[in-house]
């Protein structure tokens, strides 16, 4: 009589030749099913096989990206090279016994400096002259406006390249869209092989081109939109300064001391 030991090892053996041979099967399909294939199409083809139009579609895509990020890093430094030199005027020139000592305290050439120079020259030079018939204070509130608004054409230069950049890239993309499928499709009706690889491969290689005019477009739109906010911020402490100095250069007084007595 056949013992439980006999009986468990014959069940095991059993077990193993059947699905042994199904274990080691697995192997050859996973590993073909990791099996990276070659992808004819992308970037790179997109490039190697364009034609001239094409090739010029991606370079403007390319010059426009370069330009949107060169004019936000230019931007972002001289607004915040103007809020530090903001801070500056605050501190030193309105800590100042006199006009003409707090204008040697600001740094030559900067925003703050150049509206009090204007103000200043504007208040000096006004009898004896040809605008000595408009009175001191239009004169000096003109000279003043003047520099603002030098100041904000400065700070504002540029920005037309974002807003340019933001509305005409995703079109851009488009044309290149537009050109890729329709070399695509002249060249499968000239094969006359319309299956689902030779149409779907370089359609989707087209499709490229719009993916980049909106990643040139998208930065460009939100960069423009946040540079605006801080332009705005920037011109309100340029225009209070203004307002403050026009109110010494007349009167003696700032506007806040002015409302304190």
């Amino acid at each position: 009589m056949l013992n439980i030991q006999t009986l468990g090892r014959a069940a095991i053996t059993l077990l193993l030749a059947v699905f042994a041979p199904l274990a080691f099967a697995q192997e050859p399909a996973a590993a073909a099913a990791t099996t990276e294939v070659a992808n004819p199409y992308g970037l790179a083809a997109l490039w190697a096989t364009g034609d001239f139009v094409s090739k010029g579609t991606l370079a403007i895509l390319v010059i426009m990206s370069a330009a949107t990020w060169y004019v936000m890093v230019v931007k972002l430094l001289d607004q915040q090279k103007l809020f530090k030199e903001a801070k500056t005027a605050e501190r030193e020139f309105w800590t100042a016994k006199s006009v003409a000592e707090g204008v040697t305290r600001l740094k030559t050439g900067s925003p703050f400096w150049y509206v009090v120079d204007r103000g200043v020259s504007a208040s000096k030079h006004h009898e004896g002259t040809m605008v000595e018939r408009i009175d001191l204070s239009t004169w000096v509130t003109m000279s003043i406006s003047r520099a603002v608004d030098a100041i904000q054409s400065n700070l504002t230069g540029g920005m037309a390249v974002l807003a340019t950049v933001g509305s005409t890239a995703p079109f851009v993309g488009l044309f290149g869209t537009v050109w890729g499928i329709y070399h695509a499709l002249t060249a499968i009706g000239i094969s006359g092989q319309a299956s689902i690889d030779k149409v779907a491969g370089p359609v989707g290689e087209a499709l490229i081109m719009t993916a980049i005019g909106l990643a040139v477009a998208v930065p460009a739109v939100l960069g423009y939109n946040w540079l605006v906010r801080r332009n705005k911020n920037a011109m309100d402490l340029v225009r209070t300064f203004s307002a403050d100095l026009h109110s010494v250069l007349l009167s003696g007084t700032r506007v806040g001391e002015e409302k304190k007595g």
